[in-house]
C-alpha cells in the first residue's frame, strides 16, 4: 500500500519517467534552426568508415523536435534517435523552435527554401563521408516540410524521404470535407483573418486540440493511473506521452493560413503542386525513393490520406507504404513502432542502398 502511494506520488508530482536524453553535439544555434547531431564521436567514426547515409529528422510544425527522443531511458521503444544509432546510422535533428507573435511572417517558403535546405548542406557537411547525401525522415507535418522541400528543390542530395503518419490528402481526414464546404465559398476569409489577429494557433490551443483528438484518454486517465499503480512501465509511457503534449508550441501565421487555404481548402497537396506566391511546389516530379507509414487507427491522419502518396508519387524511381495499426504518435514511438514501424524503415533503407 505504501509503495502505491509513493507511486501515485510520482505520478501526480510528474517524476516517475526519467528525464534524460540521447548524448548529442549542439551544430547550429540559428532561431528556428538549431542542429543537433546525436551519438558519440565513437558512434559518428563508425557510421563514416561504414559509409553509412546520415538521417535528417525534421519534426512537424508546433510539435518540439524532442519527438524523436522521447525519454530514451525510461524504456525501450521511446527514441527513434537511439534505434538509428543502434543500426550504425549517425541521426541529425533541426529543432524549428518555439514561435511567438514576432514569427507570424514565417511561412512554408522559410522552412522549405531557406531552413531546410541549408540545414541539409550542414549536415553533409559535419558527416563528412561518401555518398554525400542525406535521407529526410518526419513525422506528421514533418514529412510534408520534408516532401516540399524534395520537391522545390531536386538539386539538394536527398537520397530519399521517409513520412511518418503524414496527410497527403485533406479530403480524406474529418472534418476537412465539411469545413471546405462551409469555408470554401468565402476564400477561408473568416479563419485568415482570425489567424492574422492572432499572429498564428497560440501553443495552447495547439495542446487542447491534440488532447481532443484522444479525449476518452484523457478523460480515462485517473482510473487508468489507479488501475496501474503497480504496473510502472504503462504509467512511466503515459506520463512520456503527457509531458510531450504538454510541451507543443504554436504555429507561426503565415503557415497557417497557408495550410488552411492550400492543404484543405485548395486540395493542392493530394493534388501534386502546391503555390506559395511566388513559390511553385511539384510533389508529382519527386523521383527520389518515398517511404510511407500510416493506421486506420490514427485519429490525427486516416489511413486513406497517409496512403495517397503512392498514387502521388508515381514518377519515383522506388515507393513503399506500410501499414502499422497505432495511434498518431504510436507510428513513431511505442511498442507497434518499435516492433513495426522502425524495422521497416531500416529495412527500405537496406533496400536502397543495394540498388
Amino acid at each position: 500500500m505504501l509503495s502505491d502511494l509513493r507511486t501515485l506520488a510520482r505520478v501526480l508530482t510528474n517524476d516517475l519517467a526519467p528525464t534524460a536524453t540521447t548524448e548529442s553535439t549542439m551544430l547550429s544555434t540559428r532561431p528556428h534552426a538549431r542542429l543537433v547531431r546525436y551519438g558519440s564521436s565513437a558512434q559518428l567514426a563508425a557510421a563514416r568508415a561504414a559509409g553509412q547515409v546520415p538521417v535528417l529528422l525534421v519534426p512537424p510544425l508546433a510539435v518540439p523536435a524532442r519527438c524523436y527522443d522521447l525519454a530514451p531511458d525510461a524504456q525501450p521503444g521511446n527514441s527513434v534517435v537511439e534505434f538509428l544509432l543502434s543500426i550504425g546510422t549517425i541521426p541529425y535533428v533541426i529543432d524549428l523552435g518555439d514561435v511567438t507573435y514576432r514569427d507570424r511572417h514565417l511561412g512554408f517558403e522559410t522552412y522549405i527554401d531557406s531552413i531546410i535546405p541549408r540545414a541539409i548542406g550542414d549536415v553533409v557537411d559535419d558527416f563528412r563521408s561518401a555518398p554525400d547525401a542525406v535521407d529526410l525522415m518526419g513525422w506528421s507535418l514533418g514529412g510534408t516540410l520534408s516532401l516540399l522541400t524534395a520537391g522545390a528543390h531536386r538539386e539538394l542530395p536527398i537520397r530519399s524521404v521517409i513520412t511518418v503518419g503524414t496527410p497527403l490528402d485533406y479530403k480524406k481526414i474529418e472534418p476537412y470535407p465539411i469545413v471546405r464546404k462551409l469555408l470554401g465559398p468565402t476564400g477561408g476569409r473568416p479563419f485568415t483573418y482570425a489567424i492574422r489577429a492572432l499572429g498564428g494557433i497560440p501553443g495552447p490551443a495547439v495542446r487542447l486540440a491534440y488532447r481532443a483528438t484522444a479525449w476518452d484518454r484523457e478523460l480515462l486517465k485517473p482510473k487508468y493511473i489507479l488501475q496501474n499503480l503497480r504496473d510502472t512501465d504503462a504509467l512511466i509511457r503515459m506520463q512520456v506521452i503527457d509531458r510531450f503534449q504538454s510541451s507543443l508550441p504554436g504555429y507561426p501565421g503565415r503557415v497557417s493560413e497557408q495550410m488552411f487555404v492550400n492543404l484543405i481548402l485548395r486540395d493542392e497537396i493530394s493534388q501534386g503542386t502546391l503555390h506559395f506566391d511566388d513559390l511553385t511546389v511539384d510533389l508529382a516530379s519527386i523521383t527520389t525513393p518515398v517511404f510511407m507509414v500510416g493506421s486506420h487507427k490514427d485519429a490525427i491522419v486516416s489511413h486513406a490520406a497517409a496512403k495517397h502518396g503512392v498514387a502521388l508519387f508515381a514518377d519515383s524511381v522506388y515507393t513503399e507504404f506500410h501499414t502499422v495499426e497505432t495511434s498518431h504518435l504510436g507510428l513513431l514511438t511505442g511498442e507497434a513502432a518499435q516492433n513495426q514501424t522502425w524495422p521497416a524503415i531500416a529495412a527500405f533503407r537496406d533496400k536502397i542502398s543495394s540498388v
